[in-house]
Formats: structure tokens, sequence, C-alpha cells
């Protein structure tokens, strides 16, 4: 290359590189935005199961204590349909975050790929739920309670051969990742993927607190939904399948059951809290 053909090539790749990253600048803004606003919609979502579980609780609603429960609470206040069409853009919003996650690159070891999966299936579920909430806003039928769809996924899978063990297998997944989430939560090993340097000591506490709570209930709900899933593999009975509605009356069942179940209401309610939180101070 000729001398005087050198500076023009790295003008020309610096100038790429300038509209390349404010071709991106562009982007991150509109981006992060979508996600901060799926946290918050995931926190209003939670709030409501952690009050419908404590009216379970207090033998005040019979209700569903899931998603679907939360979304047909909204639906009978005031201002209720702008509510619901807001969580629809924050759970496409989160979607959208998620996928871009998945699709960004990282890291090429095994924690970039396994980051990148988890990222896949959480735009997945987001996706699901933004679906669902726009149907239910439009339609005003509920999709089915997450009793229903777990037993249904259960009975689909149990049709086909080898699909019992299947079932099983998932199960202990679900108990396995729901004893990782519990660990993560009470060593606060989620405390790296908050910015929360403007915030006081004390603040500081009062956020984690509320994350290490908030992470073991939903942690405890995964473990107990995950323990249904392998009785159905041992009893071959899809029907005993639960999701989160009837994970937490199982607990209300229990030995002082009114107690576990207002202190997973409160363990839910500071996850919704939590979410808050992270759509200020999350990194993105």
């Amino acid at each position: 290359m000729s001398t005087r053909a050198a500076p023009r090539a790295r003008r020309s790749s610096s100038w790429a590189r300038r509209r390349g990253s404010t071709a991106v600048g562009s982007r991150e803004p509109v981006l992060d935005a979508l996600g901060r606003a799926g946290f918050v919609a995931r926190g209003v979502v939670y709030l409501l199961i952690g009050w419908i579980a404590l009216l379970i609780a207090l033998d005040h609603r019979t209700g569903e204590a899931d998603r679907s429960g939360a979304l047909e609470l909204i639906a009978g206040k005031p201002y209720g349909f702008a509510v619901l069409w807001f969580l629809v853009v924050g759970f496409a919003g989160m979607a959208l975050w998620r996928l871009m996650l998945a699709l960004r690159p990282q890291r090429a070891d095994k924690s970039g790929a396994a980051s990148r999966l988890t990222s896949a299936g959480k735009a997945v579920l987001y996706i699901v739920a933004a679906y669902t909430t726009a149907r239910f806003t439009v339609t005003g039928h509920a999709s089915a309670s997450s009793n229903q769809q777990s037993a249904d996924f259960t009975t689909d899978l149990m049709r086909h051969g080898g699909g019992r063990w299947l079932v099983g297998a998932i199960g202990i997944g679900l108990v396995v990742g729901g004893a990782v989430m519990i660990k993560g939560a009470l060593e606060k090993r989620f405390a790296k993927e908050l910015r929360t340097g403007s915030l006081s000591a004390a603040a500081r506490r009062r956020v984690l607190l509320l994350g290490a709570v908030g992470k073991t209930a939903r942690g405890v709900i995964v473990v107990g939904a995950g323990g249904f899933l392998v009785d159905a593999a041992v009893r071959f009975d899809p029907s005993r399948a639960r999701g989160v509605d009837g994970t937490l009356r199982a607990l209300a069942a229990a030995p002082f059951g009114s107690a576990v179940l207002i202190a997973m209401a409160v363990g839910l309610a500071a996850f919704g809290a939590y979410s808050f939180c992270e759509a200020r101070w999350r990194r993105l």
C-alpha cells in the first residue's frame, strides 16, 4: 500500500468504527428502556401474586395465585385496561432485551454459551407472557391457570414413549435449579448485576434484602413445582403436576400452612419490589 493510501485507509476505518459505534449507541437507549419496562411489568405481576397468596392464606380469596389470577385482578380495577397494555409492552420489551442478550457476542467459554442459552429461554417465556397478556386484554379470556398448563404439559409428554422418564428428569432439573436459585439468593450473588454505587449503605442493604427474600421465595416455588413433576412421574398421574398456584396451595395445606403461605406471599411481594429496583439499577 502506498504511503498516501495508508492514511486514507486508516481514516476510512476510523470513520467506519465511529459510524458503527453511533449506530449501536442509537439503539441501546431504546433497548435499555424496553428491558427496564419489562422489569417493572414483572414487578407489578409478582406484587399482585403475592397479594393474592396473602388473601388465600387469610381465606379472603379463592382465585389463582399466578399470572392469570394477577391479570384478572388488574382487569377489574380502574385503569386496568391501560395497565394491561403496559404489561404487554413491558413483557415484549423484556423478550426483545433477552433475545438481544442471547444474540450479542459474549465470552467464548462455557459460561458465555450458558448465559446466551439462558437468555434465549427467558426470551421465549416473555414472548409467551406478552402474547397471553395481549390476548387476555383484547378478548377478556385468560389463558389456562399454571396448574392446568402443568397438567396438560405432563399429559402430552406421558403420551409418548419414555415421556414418564422425561417428566421425572425435568422435575429433578427443576428441584436442582430451584435449590441453586435459593443458594444464590442467600449468598446474594445477584448483587453483581446491580449498579448501586450511588446508594447509601443502608439503601443498598435494603435492596439486597429484597432480592434475597424474593429470589428465595421463587426458588422455593421452583423446587415445589419440580417435586410435583417427580411425583407425577413416579405415580404416572399427570394430574399431580402443579404450577405456581398449586405449589402455594400445597404449602398452605402443610402444618402451619397459613403462616408458611403468608411468608411466601411476603417473599413474592419482595421479589416484585426487587424487580422495580432492577428496573432502576440493573446492569443492562
